[in-house]
């Protein structure tokens, strides 16, 4: 892969950096990875989000793609934004390694919560 490459998530797809869950209980018991792998619900930072849900064109055909004075794709956008924390079911997730880093793809549909920062620089986006 070249480095001017770059990741664009499409449609209703969030990237999540994921936070690791705790490696111990309240009461101090450690608990092995596979505990932690089958927990239903994870947290992650949004680091990425797609234009949102496509929005039907009733006036776009198929056969008249060269026409130029068609509308435009139009998309609902995502709740989720860049740098919000995302509760999601972890088994709507896909896994992702890119450029040395772990992300999961999910769909904005897994995601159950969000808290989003309440200043802009605390947000931390995707380079």
């Amino acid at each position: 892969m070249s480095t001017t490459e770059s990741l664009v998530m499409v449609g209703d797809r969030v990237l999540i950096r994921p936070e690791d869950p705790a490696d111990r209980t309240s009461s101090g018991l450690y608990l092995p990875p596979s505990v932690r792998e089958k927990d239903k619900i994870h947290g992650g930072r949004v680091v990425q989000t797609g234009p949102g849900h496509l929005i039907p064109n009733p006036e776009y055909s198929e056969s008249e793609s060269w026409d130029m004075n068609r509308a435009a794709v139009r998309y609902l956008p995502l709740q989720a934004r860049v740098g919000d924390f995302a509760l999601f079911l972890r088994k709507e997730a896909i896994e992702l390694e890119w450029k040395e880093d772990a992300y999961l793809i999910v769909p904005h549909s897994a995601i159950l919560a969000l808290a989003r920062p309440v200043h802009p620089e605390d947000a931390v986006g995707f380079n």
